[in-house]
């Protein structure tokens, strides 16, 4: 009998093995994806961060200066001017409480402009009289971000009635003008006193200039105490601009974060895209948050 040989089965072909450059290309895309993912995550953040995030921290930092003023004002411990034995007060003290019936606005008055101190509420201009004593006495405020106490004071008209609460009493004012770029300052007679508000003019998050708000003192003026002179105000608090303080922690949260983008690249790659994200998401949105904490010190005090 006649037998046939079976031929062999056919055997697998070998997988392909990639090219090392083809690897590497991949995993650089893969990289330069994952990055620019992190990048757009980033400034979702900043967005976050100027408006629902640091509205946020104006409440609970307002609640929190709300609570200390009112102890003080209690214990009769409440700054009454711009130095404490003899130094400045450190910025982020509370020195007054401003109400705007009209507007509905109470916010804590505290002491510095610092695009850093304007995060938690109006400042008190250093060199200016604290509200209530003869001369004009300034406060800035934040127009959009962070709360932006101060988005409709360009409302007020003549008559609108500001209370201010200090150390000394309580002082009425009643407004006078509302001053945009080029309007001049009426001259304050001596012995009276003025409170000026001021903030950002022009669109909510592209500043054009400064708009103020000019009222009257209608109540008996507080004895004042020694008035700073202009050196005084640091640079980082003068009207529209940045706290440039906050580069040197931008920048470290800067390689944080790329740190943080390449660690979660190597995870996907190691371990899987899933636990990529779970690991992943909060800490780069913790970091990023952070990030724009500090990026938007940089930018003007009152936007």
């Amino acid at each position: 009998m006649t037998t046939l040989d079976t031929p062999p089965a056919p055997q697998p072909a070998a997988p392909v093995q990639p090219e090392p450059a083809a690897r590497a290309e991949k995993t650089g895309l893969l990289l330069a994806g994952h990055m620019i993912a992190i990048v757009g995550a980033v400034m979702l953040c900043f967005v976050a961060q100027l408006t629902l995030i640091g509205g946020i921290k104006h409440d609970r930092d307002q609640n929190t200066a709300y609570t200390d003023f009112r102890v003080q004002l209690a214990n009769a411990t409440a700054p009454v001017g711009g130095l404490d034995n003899g130094r400045l007060l450190d910025s982020g003290t509370p020195v007054a409480i401003l109400e705007i019936p009209k507007l509905g606005l109470q916010e804590v008055v505290l002491e510095g402009t610092s695009a850093r101190t304007l995060k938690s509420g109006p400042g008190h201009l250093r060199n200016t009289p604290l509200p209530g004593q003869t001369g004009t006495s300034v406060i800035y405020g934040r127009k959009a971000t962070y709360g932006g106490p101060f988005s409709r004071i360009d409302q007020l008209r003549a008559g609108d009635e500001i209370v201010v609460t200090t150390g000394q009493g309580e002082a009425r004012y009643m407004v006078s003008k509302v001053r945009r770029a080029g309007d001049k300052e009426s001259p304050l007679p001596a012995g009276e006193g003025r409170l000026t508000l001021a903030t950002a003019d022009g669109d909510y998050f592209l500043p054009t200039d400064v708009i103020r708000v000019d009222a009257r003192q209608v109540t008996e003026e507080q004895a004042k105490t020694r008035q700073l002179p202009a050196f005084a105000v640091p640079d980082n608090e003068k009207a529209m601009v940045g706290d440039e303080s906050a580069l040197v922690p931008l920048v470290l949260w800067t390689l944080i974060l790329v740190a943080a983008g390449v660690a979660v690249v190597y995870v996907r790659q190691r371990v899987g895209r899933w636990q990529a994200w779970v690991i992943g998401v909060p800490v780069v949105g913790a970091v990023g948050l952070t990030l724009a904490d500090q990026a938007a010190a940089l930018l003007p005090n009152m936007m």
